[in-house]
């Protein structure tokens, strides 16, 4: 690898699959395509382009840009990638980072504060990120081998609450294509309210969903779950060069207890696998910066053993003063309301103190133990 910088180029539709074609075995993530790049538009966002970049003749790497401007930052993401063509080395990736810094820094058509991309190796010039933007661990399910083998490789609980809600009469359906966004809007969004509503999450509107499935469809599949003909559950999942992921889900308290979030998902791999796609990959699960994602991680790991690690988020700041001044800022921020609850909790306890040494001691009976603890195969959120 060039120690310098790499030669890079934008690429328009044509350019972009004449080069993922040449390297069929790289999985490139939906996210970085002039497909992704298509939806985003039709958000009223504004991908910015997608740029190759060389060793000489040799492709390196590839990233799709969105432009995301906010009060005192203008940024320019790279969701879900780079792509790597070559070997992700650390020296590869320190000359791809300074080679992005300096096209950008050049480019009097945008002035980010910093750009936001994985990285593998973290080192100079990448730092932060101000949030994080992708997760950070997935389960990937192979699913090359023959079905029963499949089914097979799951854990036990995953098989028996797959013949469960089979046994409660769960009917899976493949939505066809022409009724997706009706069924969308009147019947799977209300699943999605009463998910987020449930699990402390926010979600996207019903709008988003729907520019997802009009805007990508030849790359989706819409199931449903059904009991007696009323949909509980839901799952949309998208596949690109035979790499598919379980994207979003949701599902009804009554769904949950009768299983059917893990027929489902059965019935999905099968679609998938049928249709040619050698893997599926089920999104985020429990990491150092994502805790909040341990209950969906207690689901996902009943259908595979396999994590893969992806690179973290991190930024690179074109101006590292202000984008440190700006970072001081909002932790501070962050942290405030946390300060301000831990310094409560530190004068209740004083008062109740003081209260206790005012009053005589009494003695308070032994109470039974009430530990509540969580079931152990919460389907996804």
């Amino acid at each position: 690898m060039s120690a310098a910088s790499f030669r890079y180029e934008k690429l328009g539709p044509e350019d972009f699959d004449r080069l993922a074609g040449g390297h069929p075995d790289v999985v490139v993530p939906l996210e970085q395509t002039p497909d992704w790049a298509g939806f985003e538009t039709a958000l009223g966002r504004r991908p910015y382009g997608i740029w190759a970049y060389y060793d000489g003749e040799t492709p390196v790497a590839v990233a799709s840009y969105l432009l995301i401007q906010r009060r005192l930052r203008t940024s320019l993401v790279v969701v879900n990638g780079p792509v790597w063509f070559a070997e992700r080395t650390p020296a590869a990736e320190r000359t791809l980072m300074t080679t992005v810094l300096s096209q950008f820094a050049a480019d009097p058509g945008v002035d980010p504060l910093y750009i936001r991309m994985q990285v593998s190796t973290p080192q100079p010039p990448a730092e932060g990120p101000l949030e994080h933007g992708w997760f950070e661990r997935e389960i990937v399910v192979d699913l090359t081998p023959e079905e029963k083998d499949l089914f097979r490789s799951f854990k036990p609980n995953a098989r028996n609450s797959v013949r469960r809600a089979q046994k409660s009469g769960v009917e899976v359906r493949s939505i066809p294509r022409e009724l997706w966004s009706e069924t969308f809007r009147q019947d799977l969004f209300p699943i999605m309210r009463e998910t987020a509503e449930r699990d402390g999450f926010e979600s996207f509107a019903s709008g988003y969903y729907e520019t997802l499935l009009t805007e990508l469809g030849d790359y989706l599949r819409l199931l449903v779950a059904y009991l007696d003909g009323k949909p509980v559950s839901w799952l949309i999942t998208s596949e690109y060069r035979g790499a598919a992921v379980y994207y979003f889900a949701g599902s009804t308290q009554q769904a949950r207890k009768i299983f059917a979030p893990y027929l489902l998902l059965w019935e999905a791999f099968r679609e998938l696998k049928a249709a040619g796609n050698r893997t599926c990959a089920l999104t985020g699960i429990v990491s150092e910066n994502y805790p909040q994602l341990a209950n969906v991680t207690t689901f996902k790991r009943n259908f595979s053993k396999n994590v893969v690690v992806v690179p973290t988020t991190y930024d690179l700041p074109l101006r590292p003063l202000q984008y440190r001044t700006l970072a001081a800022a909002l932790n501070a921020r962050r942290s405030l309301p946390g300060q301000v609850r831990a310094a409560r909790r530190a004068l209740a306890a004083a008062r109740g103190t003081l209260a206790t040494r005012s009053r005589p001691a009494t003695v308070v009976p032994a109470q039974p133990g009430t530990d509540a603890r969580p079931g152990t195969d919460a389907p996804p959120a």
